[in-house]
């Protein structure tokens, strides 16, 4: 039998239509397609590419045409009621809500199954996201502590998960296992932090028809699940619901997507036993029928079978998987090319309040956010309160705090909730710069003081988080 090029799976035979020699490579394409999705450091490397782009593409003699893009007017009319707003709108404001669904996902999993599901676990990526969090913030604030520019505190406050792990992931065995788990329950209870900013401070004044459509969307999700309803495609019409109504309420219409991604069930329907007891006589009809040679016949089995296989594992994890890559490699990329593009000529450092802003977001992000992770840290281990991870050090803190200082997606969404142009434009270019910087700094100072994964161990001898 004819494996893939890595040798390690046997390809599949072509159906009855297809050349096999195109069918193969079109199979070793997807396979590898999908290694490259699920590898730590694609999503970051793409949404850099798009960075990039975006940012070149405001910079040079076409730089028109770029804003024009985004700028484009494009409606959606039902009935007599029609909405209006830019590409940049129906990207940040609508599009992203997968990215804050996928958001929701994580964090329900982790609180269920993961580092957050037990208090002694969760303890000490809880303070470190706290102290990460508070320290830049405060950062700002003492760089500008009044005027329209000071609502921009919450900027530097976060930290883009693909991003951070993409820079631990070029480090490769210089860095355990453990760290890379620390710094993503410490980037989810980051992401938490920065939904909780979005509700209460960059919110309007809330509507109460708004609150009313919102809340019955959200009754009805709970209604459905009650009721037995597991299709996801099902949830979608609803879920429009709630975000309208959320947009309505002058609540931001993303945190839809948080909301539906906390609601979604964590167990299966199906046990493992259970589960296998259907595949079996399902396969044994197939097995029974095939000599009639009818293909109706396989429907009724074979959807039982695909219904079984589909809830065998439970809704929040067959959602998260399916869209990892459409989120990583489509929604943040699509974010990044639509935001990242910023005109240096357009940079006005002489605006009231520009140069506390470009300030405290660079050092915020490239020194307040390793201060408050590691210091946060400290002072939760020296309290007993918490321990540090096996195979996760002071070193190893240190590295997931500079790590911490990449801000790039949440950041950008966070500045443009926050403020109006020029000083849109001038935090826009801090948080290129000081993620940049803290990318940097990260893998210098990853293989500074790292050899080898063997060499990141704790210098603290308190017992490990069992």
């Amino acid at each position: 039998m004819e494996r893939d090029s890595d040798g390690s799976k046997p390809l599949p035979e072509p159906p009855p239509e297809a050349w096999s020699r195109a069918f193969r490579a079109g199979v070793r394409v997807r396979r590898r397609a999908l290694r490259l999705v699920h590898r730590d450091t694609t999503g970051g490397l793409v949404l850099l590419g798009a960075a990039l782009v975006a940012f070149a593409w405001a910079n040079s003699p076409w730089h028109a045409s770029y804003e024009a893009l985004w700028s484009t007017p494009v409606e959606l009319a039902v009935g007599r009621h029609r909405s209006s707003e830019t590409l940049r709108f129906w990207m940040n404001e609508g599009l992203m809500v997968l990215f804050f669904f996928a958001v929701g996902l994580e964090i329900r999993r982790e609180i269920h199954t993961g580092e957050l599901s037990r208090w002694r676990r969760a303890v000490l990526p809880i303070a470190a996201a706290l102290g990460g969090m508070v320290v830049p913030a405060l950062v700002y604030t003492m760089l500008v502590p009044e005027g329209a520019a000071s609502r921009g505190w919450a900027i530097p406050m976060a930290t883009d998960i693909a991003f951070a792990v993409g820079v631990l992931a070029l480090l490769g065995d210089r860095v355990p296992p453990a760290v890379r788990v620390f710094l993503l329950a410490l980037a989810i209870i980051d992401d938490v932090g920065a939904i909780a900013v979005i509700a209460v401070f960059y919110s309007g004044s809330l509507d109460p028809s708004g609150l009313a459509l919102a809340g019955a969307a959200l009754a009805a999700v709970f209604t459905m699940q009650r009721v037995g309803v597991r299709h996801p495609a099902l949830y979608v019409p609803v879920g429009a619901l709630l975000w309208l109504g959320m947009h309505e309420a002058h609540i931001h219409p993303t945190l839809a997507g948080v909301v539906l991604g906390l609601a979604t069930p964590v167990r299966a329907w199906l046990a493992p036993a259970r589960f296998g007891a259907i595949a079996e006589r399902a396969l044994r009809e197939i097995r029974d029928r095939e000599p009639e040679g009818n293909p109706v016949a396989l429907v009724a089995p074979l959807s039982r079978l695909e219904r079984a296989r589909r809830e065998a594992l439970p809704p929040v994890v067959r959602l998260e998987s399916a869209l990892h890559g459409w989120v990583a490699l489509g929604v943040m990329p699509l974010f990044a090319l639509a935001n990242a593009g910023v005109r240096v000529a357009d940079v006005d450092l002489g605006a009231p309040g520009a140069l506390g802003v470009a300030a405290g977001v660079t050092l915020g992000l490239l020194l307040g956010k390793p201060l408050g992770i590691v210091l946060a840290s400290w002072l939760a281990v020296r309290a007993g309160a918490a321990a540090l991870p096996t195979g996760v050090g002071w070193r190893g803190v240190l590295l997931v705090g500079a790590a911490g200082g990449v801000g790039f997606t949440m950041s950008i969404f966070l500045a443009s909730l926050a403020l109006e142009p020029p000083l849109l434009d001038v935090a826009k270019a801090a948080v290129l710069a000081g993620s940049a910087a803290a990318a940097l700094g990260a893998l210098a100072l990853g293989r500074a003081t790292t050899r080898g994964a063997e060499t990141v161990r704790s210098l603290d001898s308190r017992p490990s988080v069992s």
